[in-house]
């Protein structure tokens, strides 16, 4: 890189060792940064003794492998618990935290916000939260470019949580709502390109498409079944990895594997994560053993090997946006069938490297998942493309793509700068 270091302040809502796609993939991104020279301060949320004690003890890469490097800083906002998530965080009231002070501290060349939403608090309507645009205040008193990443689909999770009939009530407000809030920040990047077109739609302000969501390529791939977890059982097996929430539809999965294995001998499905739901899902697991195996969290080379371990990845959940366990199975070399959402069709082939199954249909799910299984050629085939068809989202390539735009946005705001004080 021959360009001048950035001097890039990183807000997160979300860091390990909170568990959740967007913790890991904001690790892998400073990181990323810093090996490529920029200086990077990450403001991220603290873990306190408020928390279960299970979330502080996890074995997740985080502020111990990034403290090294000489132009790293790091700041953790004040939290407390959800509300009814009490393992993810919410910060604290603008009026406990500034935001502003810190930025005159590092003076940034350009600030990037990762799900900026939940630290404003709009996940919980506004019961908790930061309660005011993350850097803001700064940007305007300096001319500062924000950038804002958008891991979730807030739409989505309105309408999952609330309900189709209150949805269709305060979905008028949410265009004024979505354009204030994209409004706030110069620019505002999204990973999905249905995603996109979802929130233009509904009024978000200078939105792009850049796939800044990749998966490394070299840690996840098929020759990680070398740390297969279970190397005796020869089963077909079907992995699900994520949350244990409402949101991502895990109890479909005991429907889809009771309908796949009334076709498929001694078939094992596998449920790794943790979440609200965690308990529950254990329990309904207990009927369906040794079927069906809730494994809880994997860290490491051992869930490195169920990805490759695995025939079939399995995704009820609708509401993803460029789900991060997607591509690490794909790029594991292990196909994908996974519910329609505004950004499966663009990680899934139809056909070629998976399959899409109807959103909350488990009898396709079962139908496709089946095909697979009964086809030694189609699923041989459909590994080969789930590995050669995610190489363009490798996570180098995505950061690349990423790394130039924040040149791009810090060399405008430069030059407008010269022009208006001409």
């Amino acid at each position: 890189m021959n360009k001048k270091p950035l001097r890039i302040a990183l807000f997160t809502s979300l860091y390990a060792p909170f568990l959740t796609g967007v913790s890991i993939a904001v690790h892998q991104r400073a990181n990323w940064l810093l090996e490529r020279g920029h200086f990077v301060f990450l403001i991220h949320p603290e873990i306190n003794e408020q928390y279960p004690e299970s979330v502080g003890s996890r074995p997740m890469a985080g502020l111990s492998k990034l403290q090294f490097f000489p132009n790293f800083s790091s700041y953790a906002f004040p939290t407390k618990p959800l509300i009814f998530y009490k393992s993810l965080p919410q910060p604290l009231s603008y009026r406990h935290w500034s935001d502003t002070k810190l930025l005159q501290e590092f003076k940034p060349d350009i600030i990037m916000v990762e799900e900026a939403a939940q630290i404003r608090g709009f996940y919980s309507l506004f019961l908790q939260g930061y309660g005011r645009p993350i850097a803001r205040e700064y940007a305007k008193l300096t001319g500062t470019p924000t950038v804002s990443l958008f891991h979730t689909d807030i739409v989505a999770y309105i309408n999952y949580y609330l309900g189709d009939g209150v949805f269709r009530l305060i979905r008028p407000i949410l265009p004024s709502l979505i354009k204030k809030f994209s409004g706030n920040y110069d620019l505002n990047l999204f990973p999905s390109k249905g995603q996109l077109l979802k929130y233009q739609q509904m009024k978000s302000q200078r939105s792009e498409y850049l796939p800044y969501q990749g998966v490394n390529c070299k840690k996840f791939n098929p020759g990680n079944i070398a740390c297969n977890p279970i190397p005796e059982d020869n089963r077909p097996t079907l992995l699900f990895v994520g949350r244990i929430c409402a949101e991502k539809n895990v109890s479909q999965l005991f429907e889809i594997y009771q309908l796949v294995a009334a076709k498929i001998n001694d078939v094992h499905m596998v449920i790794i994560g943790s979440g609200p739901l965690s308990q529950e899902i254990e329990e309904r697991g207990k009927s369906l053993a040794p079927g069906l195996t809730v494994w809880g969290e994997s860290h490491g080379e051992e869930l490195l090997g169920w990805y490759a371990r695995a025939d079939i990845f399995v995704n009820p959940s609708v509401t993803e946006n460029f789900c991060t366990t997607n591509t690490e199975a794909l790029a594991s070399g292990t196909p994908v069938v996974a519910a329609a959402a505004p950004s499966s069709s663009e990680q899934i082939t139809h056909g070629e490297n998976g399959f899409i199954a109807e959103a909350n249909n488990s009898q396709d799910f079962a139908n496709k998942i089946i095909q697979i299984l009964e086809n030694p050629e189609l699923k041989q085939e459909m590994s080969r493309q789930a590995r050669l068809g995610i190489l363009e989202f490798d996570w180098s390539t995505c950061m690349e793509k990423l790394e130039e735009k924040l040149y791009r946005l810090f060399e405008e705001s430069q030059n407008s700068g010269v022009m208006s004080n001409k």
